[in-house]
């Protein structure tokens, strides 16, 4: 379990920007991507160990309804978020913001 949750400064440019696009398609939709990271943060903090190593410790969480996908790594009790970012993106953005 998760004690400490820290998010990088990047994912809420991630966020800021993802969520304009999707509010500019509908009102509202934005907010619902918004709700739909926030939940799958708040799964991967329950079981930080559910998901699949994608690069060396690092992990990836799918965002459900939504072509995203958090990044991140966990060294027990922290859990650090890198990067909210489009799954069709490039993919080797997410690493270039690795430490």
């Amino acid at each position: 379990m998760v004690t400490k949750l820290v998010i990088a400064p990047e994912v809420v440019q991630d966020l800021a920007e993802a969520s304009a696009w999707y509010e500019a398609r509908r009102v509202g939709l934005g907010e619902e991507l918004l709700s739909c990271v926030d939940a799958c943060i708040a799964a991967i903090c329950r079981m930080p160990e559910m998901n699949v190593v994608v690069h060396q410790q690092y992990r990836r969480g799918l965002v459900r309804r939504f072509p995203y996908a958090v990044f991140y790594e966990y060294a027990a009790p922290t859990l650090t978020v890198y990067a909210v970012l489009h799954t069709a993106r490039d993919p080797d953005k997410w690493r270039r913001r690795l430490p």
